[in-house]
C-alpha cells in the first residue's frame, strides 16, 4: 500500500528491530503465498481476503491494511486496469486476469509490507504482453533494491528501476512481443520507509529525478514498490475512493518489498526466503542477521 506523509528523514534500526520487523515480512511473505495458491477462477476477492486475514492472524500478527484510514480489506487486491488499493469484494476472478495483492502485517508493532503480481489459471492463461510486464515490473523491484548501500542516494533506487525498465522494453520490442508498445511508470505513487508504521518518511520514487535524495543510513528499512502499465502513467480514482485505475484502461503490475540497507548487504525482510535468489540475480549481496 502506498499511502504516506512525504518527507525527508530516514531512521536506521538496531539488529533487534531489524530482526522484529523480519517476523513482520515472514508473515507477509507467506501470506502472499499462500494468497497466489488460491488466486484461482472462480474465488471472490472478499474470499481470498478472508482468507488471508485468517493466515496473518492464525501466525499471531494483525492486518496492517484492515481499517487503515477505512480501508475495509486485509488485501489490496488490483485486477487487470487496477493499479493498486483495490478493496477486496464480490468481483470473481477468471482465468487469465492480472492480478495484483498487496499485503501488510504487523508483529509487535512492527510492519511488513508486499506485493507480487500472477495471472490467474497460471502463466499459460497469461498474453504476452501481460507476462512481460509482470515480469520487467518484478525484475525493476529488485533492481531498484540493488541499488541500496549505506552512504548511498535514496534516489538511485528511481534510477535503476526506470533503467531497468526502459531496458525491457526496447527488449521486448526487438523481440516482437505483441501488444507491448510502451510502459509507464506511475509517479504519484511511490515506496516510502517503513517501520513503527507503514509509511514513513521518506518517499521512494521509482523513477529517476534530478535530486539526489537523502543519503541511506545504515539498519535503513524501505518498502520498494514499482508500478507499471502497458500504456499511460495516468490514473483516476473510482467512486470507492480507493481503487486506482489507469485512465486507457491498459494493464498494470505491481511488485513490493520491505528491505533491509546493512554495513553487510541487503535482506529483503518480506521475501521468503531473504531474498537471497533475488539479490544474487541482481549481484547483490544477501547478508540475513542471525536470530
Amino acid at each position: 500500500m502506498s499511502i504516506f506523509r512525504r518527507g525527508r528523514r530516514i531512521e536506521g534500526k538496531t539488529p533487534e528491530q531489524l530482526l522484529a520487523m523480519r517476523r513482520a515480512g515472514q508473515v507477509v511473505g507467506d501470506t502472499l503465498t499462500l494468497a497466489s495458491e488460491r488466486a484461482v477462477a472462480g474465488i471472490t476477492t472478499r474470499e481470498l481476503d478472508a482468507l488471508a486475514e485468517d493466515a496473518i492472524r492464525s501466525a499471531g500478527a494483525t492486518p496492517s491494511f484492515l481499517g487503515y484510514h477505512g480501508f475495509t480489506g486485509s488485501l489490496c487486491i488490483s485486477v487487470n486496469d487496477e493499479v493498486v488499493h483495490g478493496i477486496p469484494g464480490d468481483r470473481v476472478l477468471a482465468d487469465g486476469d492480472l492480478v495484483s495483492i498487496d499485503c501488510g502485517a504487523i508483529v509487535d508493532g512492527w510492519h511488513g509490507d508486499a506485493a507480487l503480481s500472477l495471472v490467474v489459471g497460471g502463466r499459460e492463461r497469461g498474453s504476452a504482453a501481460d507476462l512481460a510486464l509482470m515480469d520487467d515490473t518484478e525484475a525493476s523491484l529488485w533492481a531498484g533494491m540493488a541499488a541500496l548501500r549505506p552512504g548511498g542516494r535514496l534516489f538511485a533506487v528511481g534510477d535503476a528501476v526506470e533503467e531497468s525498465v526502459d531496458e525491457a522494453l526496447e527488449r521486448r520490442r526487438r523481440e516482437g512481443v505483441p501488444g507491448v508498445e510502451t510502459y509507464g511508470i506511475l509517479e504519484d505513487y511511490t515506496g516510502h520507509g517503513i517501520g513503527r508504521e507503514m509509511h514513513m518518511d521518506p518517499h521512494v520514487p521509482n523513477y529517476g529525478v534530478t535530486s539526489t535524495g537523502p543519503t541511506v543510513p545504515s539498519g535503513a528499512t524501505f518498502a520498494i514498490e514499482p508500478m507499471v502499465t502497458l500504456g499511460t502513467i495516468e490514473t483516476r480514482t473510482l467512486d470507492d475512493d480507493w481503487t486506482v485505475v489507469t485512465s486507457d484502461g491498459s494493464r498494470a503490475a505491481h511488485w513490493e518489498h520491505t528491505v533491509a540497507v546493512t554495513d553487510a548487504g541487503l535482506w529483503v525482510l518480506t521475501a521468503v526466503d531473504g531474498g537471497e535468489a533475488g539479490l544474487a540475480r541482481v549481484g547483490a549481496t544477501f547478508a540475513p542477521l542471525a536470530d
